[in-house]
C-alpha cells in the first residue's frame, strides 16, 4: 500500500482516501492480493470513498467489509462514492414520515 487510500476487506467495492486525491491521478491498491492501479475520475477529499470495482445501480456498497448503503445509480471504477450516488439502507425518519403520509398511516 502506498498510503494514499485504504481498502480493508477483499469484498469491499470502495476504498477510502487517506489524503486529498486529484482527478486523473492514479492510486495503487492491492485487491485480492493483486496490485491494481485505479485512475480517479473525480477529486476525492480526505476520508471520502471511491469505487475500486464497478457498482451497479441497486448493488450494495461495501466498506470495511460492511454494507454501508446501496448504489442509487451506476458507479464506475475511480468515481467518487458519496451521497449523490449512494443511499443508506437503514431507516430514515424523513422518508418514513413521507411513506406513512402517502399511505394514510
Amino acid at each position: 500500500m502506498n498510503g494514499q487510500a485504504l481498502m480493508m476487506k477483499p469484498i469491499d467495492n470502495v476504498a477510502v482516501a487517506l489524503m486529498p486525491l486529484e482527478k486523473g491521478s492514479t492510486v495503487a491498491l492491492r485487491i485480492n492480493g493483486e496490485a491494481v492501479s485505479i485512475e480517479l475520475k473525480d477529486d476525492i477529499e480526505f476520508g471520502h470513498k471511491f469505487a475500486v470495482k464497478t457498482i451497479q445501480q441497486g448493488e450494495d456498497v461495501r466498506k470495511y467489509g460492511e454494507v454501508i448503503g446501496v448504489a442509487s445509480s451506476g458507479i464506475q471504477i475511480g468515481e467518487h462514492v458519496h451521497i449523490h450516488n449512494v443511499e443508506g439502507k437503514r431507516g430514515r425518519g424523513d422518508k418514513i414520515g413521507r411513506e406513512h403520509a402517502n399511505h394514510g398511516l
